[in-house]
């Protein structure tokens, strides 16, 4: 008997989901589909190509709609025989620099056999070679960076755009796409820079429950074989998207969650409390994954706010965690930082949306300042931070969520040393 067999009961094809499909039309984007499709037209008559300018949130289909449109480019320009059209996609995770996305583009521009080192050249001179690149392939040559906020420098941003008015190009029309998760990019860009990079602007709004549901339709068509999909499970997902900031990744991830959980155990049809346990799975995984990315101090800071917040102390000024954290970062052996530091962390921990942040604004008398509260279920943020309970100890305001003896006994198996007495009970 074999261990593995093909399993289609659920599944017509699961890859639809995946975040890597492109599908053969857009949904919920007619709007910005039209602004970006002028935008790029200048492409298509021949002339110098506008620099266009694409922001919004994660997951609100920036990305997807540039490669949409990009392929009908190109498929529409190969019928006109006079226009020789290029494009470059780069993505700008993990690339601070100009003198990155510099190199990286001379070697997306060259053959394997003439590929450059990306370090040891100085700017000016990798500067030449792109000129030099992009000036030897010619004709109209767009060139798309992906999460352009990740750049610390805008030289490449001010070069790119103006090359031919600077004098670098004869022959290419260079036209440039920035793509930013970042809204507030733009607005830290030189004056220079932004009125070049920034000549057309197109902002993508959160997708709502509509357009979700209307996402999520057209993929599950594809994904799923007919009649498998409860009624239900498409609003719920559409609708948990569209409470959690409008994004159609996750929503597309919830649906295909669930579909995984219908499959493994062995349902006929995929249902909403499938929704909803892959929801809590989804949500439990992503809690976890940006609490174990923090840094040491962003778990103590964490474990302070907790703790304060199952005291009923929130919302709380930085100022009132400040003595939480310096306690449990001495009981940790831990230098505390700074109070700026620790607030650092405290807008880290906003972003990722584990705690919750209010501004307060109490006039010339109270000033201005913020205040935190959790914003995330006590048991997933514990799931967590073992380390960090285990190098402080179990606050007493954990009693009712972690067996202390029990504790105790499983950290004494563990490499750490944990004792009784170091349990936080003075705060």
């Amino acid at each position: 008997m074999a261990l593995f067999e093909r399993d289609h009961h659920i599944y017509r094809d699961r890859d639809a989901l995946r975040e890597d499909y492109q599908p053969d039309e857009l949904v919920g984007r007619d709007e910005e589909l039209q602004t970006f499709q002028a935008a790029l037209q200048p492409v298509i008559n021949g002339e110098q190509p506008n620099n266009v300018f694409i922001y919004g949130k994660t997951g609100v289909g920036k990305t997807a709609a540039t490669r949409y449109l990009l392929s009908h480019l190109r498929e529409d320009a190969s019928r006109y025989d006079d226009l020789n059209l290029s494009v470059v996609f780069l993505n700008c995770d993990g690339l601070t620099s100009s003198y990155q996305i510099s190199t990286q583009l001379v070697n997306a521009l060259r053959p394997e056999t003439e590929q450059i080192s990306t370090t040891g050249y100085p700017l000016a001179s990798v500067y030449e070679m792109l000129w030099d690149d992009l000036d030897a392939r010619s004709g109209t040559i767009l060139i798309v960076l992906d999460e352009i906020d990740h750049v610390q420098d805008d030289s490449i941003l001010y070069q790119l755009p103006r090359a031919r008015a600077n004098g670098n190009l004869d022959r290419a029309k260079v036209g440039l796409i920035g793509i930013s998760n970042d809204f507030s990019f733009r607005d830290d860009l030189s004056p220079k820079v932004k009125s070049s990079l920034c000549e057309q602007e197109i902002h993508f709004p959160a997708y709502n429950a509509t357009n979700l549901r209307a996402i999520l339709e057209q993929r599950a068509q594809v994904a799923f074989h007919e009649d498998v999909l409860s009624s239900e499970v498409i609003p719920l997902c559409a609708a948990y998207g569209a409470r959690d900031a409008g994004d159609a990744r996750q929503s597309i991830d919830l649906l295909m969650k669930a579909g995984d959980l219908a499959r493994d155990r062995g349902t006929e049809f995929v249902t909403e409390e499938h929704v909803k346990h892959g929801r809590r799975a989804l949500e439990r995984g992503r809690i976890k994954e940006g609490i174990m990315g923090l840094t040491e101090h962003g778990h103590l800071v964490l474990y302070a706010l907790l703790t304060l917040d199952l005291e009923d102390e929130t919302p709380i000024r930085s100022r009132d965690v400040r003595p939480r954290y310096t306690r449990f970062a001495e009981m940790a052996n831990r230098d505390p930082l700074v109070p700026r530091r620790m607030r650092d962390h405290l807008s880290e921990l906003a972003m990722l949306g584990i705690i919750s942040v209010t501004e307060r604004n109490e006039g010339r008398r109270g000033g201005t300042y913020r205040e935190y509260a959790l914003d995330m279920d006590v048991n997933l943020i514990l799931s967590a931070m073992d380390d960090t309970v285990e190098l402080v100890g179990v606050h007493e305001s954990l009693s009712e969520y972690i067996d202390v003896d029990e504790f105790v006994a499983d950290s004494d198996d563990s490499d750490m040393e944990f004792s009784p007495g170091s349990l936080s009970t003075d705060l």
